[in-house]
C-alpha cells in the first residue's frame, strides 16, 4: 500500500521520531512511504536521508486550504491509501486531504489530554477511519471526549532495538559540567508544562540527601528554559544541576546515565523510557498518564506521584545508591521494552491499515 505521513511539527521529538521509524519500517516491508513535513526541519531532512520521499506541508494555520488542497492532489497523483496524521495539529488538514478521494485517514494520539470540545474536532475525528491511541490511558481519554472506542486501537510507541549507542565519556560528561565518576540523574524531555522540568530540577535537589555526588543532567529546550534557569539558581544549584539544551546526543546520555528520569504531568507514554530501558538503565518516573503501561512499578523503575519532588527524588536517590537494585530494574528494562519494539509498533499499525481499508470509504 502507499502510505502520506503527515507531520507538520517543529523541531524534533519523540513523535517525529516515531513517525519516521515507522515510515522506515514500512518501507523495508515493501510499503510506498511519503513524508508530509515542513521542508526544513529535522523530520524532512532525516526523512530524505532515509532515501523516502518528502512532501513540502508547511501549513500557515491548521485548517490552512492551500496546504490541504496540495496535500489532496498528492494523495491522488501518489495513488495514497491511507493518509496517517501523526499530531493533533495534522488532523485537519488529513481529514481535508482525503476529501473526495478513496484514501482513508489514521490519526495518531500521543497524548493523555482530551481533545477540545467544539465542531471542528468532532468533524475531523468523525473523519478517520482508525484512531491510534498510545496508551489505554490516552484511549480512555478519548472515549470519555466522545469517540467511538471501537474506533480506537491501544498501538504503543516502537523503540529501536538494534541501535548501537556508546555511553557518553569522561570528557563530554565533563564538558556538560558533570566530574568523572560522579552518579548521574539524566531527564531527556522538552521544557515545557506538561514535562514538568521543575520538578526534575527540585527532585534533583531532594536526592543530594541521600547521594551528596549526585548530578542532574536535563536535556531539551523549550519555553521554560527562563523558569528552569531561575529554579536552578534559587535553590543554588548550579555547580550540580545542569540544564544543556536540546543535544543530538539525547541516546548517549540517557546510555550514561545512572537514573533515567522523567517528571512529567501528562504523558502519553513516555517513549524515552523505552530508549532507556533498551541501554539497561533504572527509571524514577511519574506515574502520568500511560507511563505505568511502559514501566512497571518495582519491576522496571520506581514510579511517584505527578508533581511530588520529594518522591521522585527519593526514588532517584535509592537507584542512584542501591547498585544490585538498579542493575535488576535495569535487566527487567531490557526484557521487557522487547515487547515494544519498532517490528511490534508497525505489525500493530499495518493491522489498523487493513481493517481501514477494509471499510466502505467515507466518500462513497
Amino acid at each position: 500500500m502507499h502510505i502520506l505521513h503527515i507531520d507538520t511539527e517543529r523541531g524534533w521529538r519523540g513523535g517525529e521520531r516515531q513517525a519516521l521509524w515507522l515510515a522506515q519500517e514500512l518501507a523495508r516491508r515493501g510499503h510506498a512511504c511519503t513524508v508530509a513535513a515542513r521542508p526544513d526541519h529535522p523530520l524532512a531532512q532525516r526523512a530524505r536521508d532515509a532515501g523516502l520521499p518528502v512532501v513540502k506541508c508547511a501549513p500557515g494555520f491548521e485548517g490552512d486550504p492551500i496546504t490541504a488542497y496540495r496535500l489532496r492532489r498528492a494523495v491522488r497523483r501518489f495513488g495514497i491509501d491511507i493518509v496517517h496524521a501523526h499530531a493533533g495539529h495534522d488532523v485537519t488538514l488529513g481529514a481535508l486531504a482525503v476529501l473526495g478521494t478513496r484514501a482513508r485517514l489514521i490519526v495518531s494520539r500521543r497524548v493523555d489530554v482530551k481533545p477540545r470540545d467544539n465542531a471542528g474536532t468532532r468533524w475531523k475525528y468523525s473523519r478517520a477511519a482508525a484512531i491510534l491511541a498510545v496508551s489505554r490511558a490516552v484511549a480512555d481519554i478519548l472515549a470519555a471526549s466522545g469517540v467511538d472506542r471501537a474506533r480506537v486501537a491501544v498501538v504503543p510507541d516502537g523503540v529501536d532495538l538494534h541501535r548501537d549507542v556508546l555511553p557518553a565519556g569522561a570528557d563530554l560528561l565533563a564538558r556538560l559540567g558533570v566530574p568523572a565518576g560522579a552518579p548521574m540523574a539524566v531527564q531527556v524531555a522538552q521544557l515545557v508544562r506538561h514535562k514538568d522540568p521543575l520538578t526534575f530540577v527540585r527532585a534533583v535537589v531532594r536526592a543530594r540527601r541521600d547521594v551528596p555526588d549526585l548530578h542532574g543532567v536535563l536535556a531539551g529546550d523549550g519555553p521554560l528554559r527562563p523558569a528552569v534557569d531561575a529554579e536552578i539558581a534559587g535553590l543554588h544549584a548550579g555547580a550540580y544541576v545542569h540544564a544543556v539544551g536540546y543535544r543530538t546526543d539525547a541516546d548517549a546520555l540517557i546510555a550514561a546515565a545512572s537514573v533515567c528520569v522523567l517528571s512529567s504531568r501528562e504523558e502519553g507514554m513516555g517513549s524515552v523510557l523505552l530508549d532507556a530501558m533498551c541501554f539497561g538503565r533504572p527509571v524514577a518516573a511519574t506515574r502520568a498518564g500511560g507511563i505505568p503501561e511502559a514501566v512497571e512499578e518495582g519491576v522496571t523503575g520506581l514510579l511517584a506521584p505527578v508533581g511530588d519532588a520529594d518522591a521522585l527524588g527519593a526514588a532517584i536517590g535509592r537507584l542512584a545508591v542501591d547498585g544490585p537494585l538498579a542493575r535488576r530494574l535495569g535487566e527487567a528494562g531490557r526484557e521487557r521494552v522487547r515487547r515494544f519494539s519498532v517490528e511490534r509498533m508497525t505489525d500493530a499499525t499495518l493491522h489498523a491499515y487493513e481493517s481501514a481499508l477494509a471499510q466502505p470509504p467515507l466518500n462513497s
